[in-house]
C-alpha cells in the first residue's frame, strides 16, 4: 500500500501514468541523479550552437528548462520553456519540441535567442570581447511553471561560457592617424579577406560582430566614426575621407587579402557602406543590414561632393505610450524630389552590394529603401547585387544567437523606440543571415584578388 501511495505521488507530480510496475518507476526516480550536459562542451563561442541533453528524468516527467545570464552591467536576461522528457526519461530539445514558454516547437537553441530581459527595453551587448565571456546558466525544474513560479531547487544545472574570441585570434586597438576602432587578426600566416564593420547611432564602439567573424578567418576592423575617443561627438557632419583613411590602413596590413575589402554596416552604418562602395575605391563588397539607399541624418562630405542628409517629419513619431515610440514613419522618401540630392548614386560603384532586410523593420522603411537602390541599380544596366529579406524580422539583425530585442533606448531620439520584428523569426533570421553574409564577402573579396 504505501508503495502504491508513493507512486500516486510520483504520477501525479510528473503527469505520467503506470508505464511500468510501481518497483521499476520508483527504483528509477531513486537511482538516477538527473544531470543536464552541455556540447560541445563548458566552454564554447557565442555563435556556436550548443546541444542540452537531460538525463535521470521519470518516463515522460514534465519538466520547465531554463537559462540566465547577466550582462556586464549586471541585468538580468532569462528564458524558459515546458518539455515533457522521452519514455527513458531523457529529454532533448534538439528532437523534442518545446510545449509553451518563451518558445514552442523543436528549437534546439530557443532557450539563447528568446533570453528576455528583466528590466524592459535592454539590449544584450558585449563590451568586453576578450577576456570575459556570457555566462549562461541552464537548469531544469521538475513540472510545467512560469518564470516567476521557479523558485524551487533545480533537479540539475550546467553552466556554458559564450566566449567571443577563439584562441590565437589577435585584438588590437587601433589608433593610426584619424583612424579609430579595433582590429581583429584570425590566428594563422593569412592572407584573410579584410572587413571594415560598423553599427550605427549608438555612438560607441560595438566589436561583438568583428570578433566574431575574425573566428571565421575574416580579419576585422571595428571602426569608430563618432563618440568614441577623440572622434567628433555626433555624426551630423561626417567626412568620408575617414572612411577611405580606415579602408587603406585595413589594405595595408600585411595579412590582407588584396587589393580590395569588404565593409558591413547596420542601420546608420548600412548607409555608410553603400556611400564607401561608391566612392571610396578598393571597397568591392557591401553588406547593408537594415540601411537606407540615401545619406541619413546629417551631411556627408567626400571632397568636393557634398550628400545631405535625408529629410525627416517628427510629427511621423507615434507614441505607443509615454516611454516607447515607434519611429518608422519619420525618414522622409528618398524619391521624393526634395530628398534626390541625398540619395547615393550606387549606380556608379564597381563593387558588390547584399542587401538585408527584415520587413518588420520600425525603425525605418528598409524594405522600401532596398527595393529603389535595386532599382537604380537595373535602371542603369547593373547586377551588382543581392536581397535577403526575412518576413517578422526587425530592424536590429546581429550575429545568430543574440537575444531579440523588441525596444531599447534610441540616443537621437532620446527615448526607447520598437525595432520590430517577431521573436521566434527574427531569431532565425539571425542563424540564416550570418552564413549567407560570410559566403558573400568570401565569394567577392577572394574573386576580386584573383583578377
Amino acid at each position: 500500500m504505501l508503495m502504491r501511495s508513493s507512486l500516486r505521488a510520483v504520477s501525479a507530480l510528473s503527469g505520467v501514468g503506470y508505464l511500468a510496475s510501481p518497483d521499476v518507476l520508483l527504483v528509477h526516480r531513486a537511482t538516477m541523479a538527473v544531470s543536464v550536459r552541455v556540447q560541445p562542451g563548458p566552454d564554447s563561442l557565442f555563435d556556436e550552437p550548443l546541444r542540452m541533453r537531460v538525463s535521470g528524468l521519470s518516463p515522460l516527467q514534465p519538466v520547465t528548462m531554463k537559462a540566465w545570464l547577466r550582462d556586464e552591467k549586471g541585468q538580468l536576461f532569462q528564458s524558459a520553456a515546458l518539455y515533457r522528457a522521452d519514455g527513458e526519461g531523457e529529454l532533448d530539445p534538439a528532437l523534442s519540441p518545446s510545449l509553451g514558454g518563451h518558445y514552442t516547437g523543436i528549437q534546439p537553441m530557443g532557450l539563447l535567442w528568446s533570453l528576455s530581459p528583466q528590466t524592459p527595453f535592454t539590449r544584450l551587448v558585449k563590451r568586453d570581447v576578450a577576456s570575459s565571456p556570457f555566462s549562461v546558466h541552464i537548469q531544469v525544474f521538475d513540472g510545467h511553471c512560469s518564470l516567476e513560479q521557479l523558485t524551487h531547487q533545480p533537479l540539475a544545472t550546467a553552466t556554458n561560457q559564450r566566449w567571443f574570441m577563439k584562441k590565437g585570434v589577435s585584438r588590437i586597438p587601433v589608433r593610426e592617424g584619424r583612424v579609430r576602432g579595433t582590429l581583429f587578426i584570425p590566428p594563422g600566416n593569412g592572407p584573410f579577406p579584410g572587413i571594415v564593420d560598423l553599427y550605427g547611432s549608438g555612438g560607441v564602439l560595438m566589436e561583438q560582430r568583428a570578433s566574431l567573424l575574425a573566428n571565421h578567418g575574416f580579419l576585422t576592423l571595428a571602426l569608430g566614426y563618432f563618440g568614441f575617443d577623440d572622434l567628433p561627438s555626433n555624426f551630423m557632419d561626417l567626412d568620408l575621407e575617414y572612411f577611405e583613411e580606415a579602408v587603406n590602413f585595413l589594405r595595408q596590413h600585411p595579412k590582407v587579402l588584396g587589393p580590395g575589402v569588404g565593409a558591413i554596416g547596420v542601420s546608420k552604418g548600412g548607409d555608410l557602406v553603400l556611400s564607401m562602395a561608391t566612392f571610396v575605391p578598393h571597397v568591392i563588397a557591401a553588406v547593408s543590414i537594415g540601411g537606407c539607399n540615401a545619406n541619413t541624418l546629417g551631411n556627408l562630405h567626400y571632397k568636393n561632393i557634398t550628400l545631405p542628409g535625408l529629410s525627416t517629419s517628427l510629427d511621423g513619431i507615434k507614441f505607443i505610450n509615454s516611454n516607447l515610440a515607434d519611429i518608422s514613419e519619420v525618414m522622409n522618401n528618398p524619391m521624393d524630389g526634395a530628398n534626390k540630392d541625398s540619395v547615393i548614386p550606387i549606380e556608379k560603384a564597381e563593387g558588390h552590394f547584399l542587401f538585408v532586410v527584415g520587413e518588420d523593420d520600425k525603425n525605418w522603411k528598409s524594405p522600401l529603401y532596398a527595393q529603389q537602390a535595386i532599382e537604380k541599380l537595373k535602371e542603369n544596366g547593373k547586377e551588382n547585387y543581392e536581397l535577403i529579406t526575412y518576413p517578422e524580422a526587425g530592424h536590429l539583425l546581429e550575429p545568430p544567437y543574440f537575444p531579440f530585442c523588441c525596444a531599447s533606448f534610441h540616443q537621437l531620439v532620446g527615448l526607447s523606440v520598437v525595432w520590430g520584428g517577431e521573436m521566434k523569426s527574427h531569431a532565425l533570421a539571425q542563424l540564416d543571415l550570418w552564413p549567407k553574409m560570410q559566403t558573400f564577402l568570401r565569394k567577392h573579396l577572394e574573386h576580386h584578388s584573383k583578377l
